[in-house]
């Protein structure tokens, strides 16, 4: 391609028009300055374009830029035309602004080979959109929603600005400080407005008087003016947020553009995972005292889910209700299970797909991990459940049909009146009503599939014996959530096994020689003698 260096200047003539090179002045060496001019690949509509220069004081230094032009236009094979073009690009945006230096060729090269941008230097931001869109194609619905909300409210206003290739542990660090910096802010403010709501408030019931209304009205305008209440970042959250960058700095060093990940070193608080605890007689007391959960994993004891059960057994969901309380499946993998994958003969369900809400719309997936797909057996009790509640589905059909309404042959175990898929939410909200309806201490949906832990151990199964029911990944997740559960259980199952042992006197033990002290009182009551 065409390139030279020339001397230029930039007198005028008497009507202003530039003289170039008809100037008189530039037979001396001394005149005007050096410029360089290199013609480039055409770009992709085929349009001609050009790298130009001017203000360099020698030919020499002219001559150099122009070698570097030409060094950058040789980086791409003769029979590259993408990456031609790409290299125009970067040198058409570097010849409009006479301040931007020239790309390094190292570096250019480096880029090039490895596809990424030629005309910017590569922020956080762009990592992190980049990341997520090859994560929108390989990753569930839900679970990339947490990505993006992660990215959006959290990393890239404090990191997104940053460069990539300068992010360091002190960065994210700093990011994370300011969180918990911001927690303090979130929490004084919401005790604030819950002070200012008191205030607000007119306690002696009725109307009150006018002088009253003018000063209620005075804190409701103040209260008018607070921030609302906005939830804190959490340790469990915290940790979340960091583990979402990770794995996009990973994915960062995976494509080369980085070869260190500075979030793999932040500290942060340990996230304590919450313990099961059972609802027993004391907790169940407190509780009505002060309307407060013991922890946020809470689990009925056999009696609470034998009468939460025997409420359900009118309703339609019934069936699945039993089958979670008993065998642990989650909320989603229970709504998708499909009939093909349940033998009442071998007593075996197999999880193979889940229905999970993206916002509020349902979708089927595969189960949550791979561990959570897999078959399970059930007992017999399980099985006629299942096998009353088939035939039911079925008279509901044949209803429908003979009405001539339509009927939906999705295969779910659990649908809708007209079969179609049934949302995850309608279940939530019937077995909450029923809890209402019993008046048992409140649990949540999920906390039936712990319960099934809590009934494992009952049955005088182990740990493992848990993380095989519940298909966890590891024993660690079971052993975290449930320990605390299984040693209450333990305690329990203690105090019944001694109990098991006949007594035939339950006064004080007896002094025998192998329980006196080594000194008795003598007959005649002179002291203690010597055994």
């Amino acid at each position: 391609m065409k390139g030279s260096t020339y001397r230029r200047c930039y007198c005028r003539d008497e009507d202003g028009r530039q003289l170039g090179k008809a100037c008189p002045k530039l037979s001396s060496r001394r005149h005007g300055t050096w410029a360089v001019r290199q013609e480039l690949p055409a770009r992709e509509d085929g349009t001609r374009r050009s790298f130009s220069r001017a203000g360099y004081d020698t030919a020499k230094d002219a001559q150099d830029v122009l070698d570097k032009v030409r060094a950058l236009l040789d980086i791409p094979d003769s029979d590259d035309a993408e990456n031609q073009v790409r290299i125009g690009d970067l040198l058409e945006t570097v010849s409009k602004d006479k301040n931007t230096a020239l790309p390094d060729l190292a570096e250019t090269k480096r880029r090039l080979t490895r596809g990424q941008k030629l005309t910017a230097t590569m922020t956080v931001g762009d990592l992190l959109d980049e990341w997520l869109e090859v994560k929108r194609r390989s990753r569930r619905r839900t679970t990339v929603n947490s990505y993006e909300s992660h990215v959006r409210v959290h990393l890239c206003p404090m990191l997104g600005h940053r460069r990539l290739d300068r992010l360091s542990v002190g960065h994210v660090q700093s990011a994370f400080d300011t969180l918990d910096e911001q927690n303090e802010t979130i929490a004084a403010e919401n005790l604030a407005r819950r002070e200012q709501e008191e205030r607000c408030r007119w306690p002696r019931g009725g109307r009150p008087p006018g002088g009253a209304r003018v000063k209620l009205a005075e804190e409701r305008a103040k209260l008018a003016e607070m921030p609302p209440y906005r939830k804190v970042t959490g340790p469990a959250t915290q940790q979340a947020i960091r583990r979402t960058l990770r794995t996009a700095l990973n994915f960062a060093i995976g494509r080369e553009y980085i070869t260190f990940n500075p979030a793999k070193f932040v500290e942060l608080e340990t996230a304590k995972r919450p313990k099961g605890l059972l609802w027993t007689a004391e907790r169940v007391a407190r509780w009505q005292e002060t309307g407060e959960k013991p922890s946020a994993v809470m689990v009925w004891t056999p009696a609470q889910l034998g009468a939460f059960l025997d409420e359900a057994e009118s309703d339609r969901l019934y069936a699945f209700f039993h089958l979670v309380a008993h065998h642990g499946l989650r909320r989603g993998e229970g709504v998708g299970q499909d009939w093909e994958h349940i033998s009442l003969e071998q007593l075996t369900v197999t999880v193979a797909k889940s229905i999970t809400v993206d916002g509020w719309t349902p979708y089927e997936s595969a189960p949550k991990t791979e561990e959570s797909a897999g078959t399970i057996r059930i007992d017999r009790g399980t099985a006629e459940v299942l096998r009353a509640h088939k035939e039911r589905q079925l008279a509901e059909r044949d209803e429908r049909l003979q009405a001539g309404l339509p009927w939906y042959d999705t295969g779910k175990v659990f649908t809708q009146e007209d079969g179609s898929w049934l949302h995850p939410e309608t279940v939530s909200e019937t077995f909450r009503r029923i809890v209402r309806e019993v008046g048992l201490p409140p649990i949540n949906l999920r906390d039936l599939r712990h319960g099934a832990a809590a009934l494992i151990k009952a049955a005088g199964g182990d740990l493992h014996d848990a993380k095989e029911k519940l298909r966890h990944s590891t024993i660690v997740l079971t052993s975290d959530t449930y320990m605390a559960l299984f040693e209450e259980a333990s305690e329990e199952l203690t105090e019944r096994a001694a109990a098991v042992v006949p007594r035939a006197r339950k006064s004080e033990i007896v002094s025998t020689p192998a329980h006196a002290s080594l000194t008795h009182e003598a007959e005649n009551g002179d002291g203690p003698q010597p055994v």
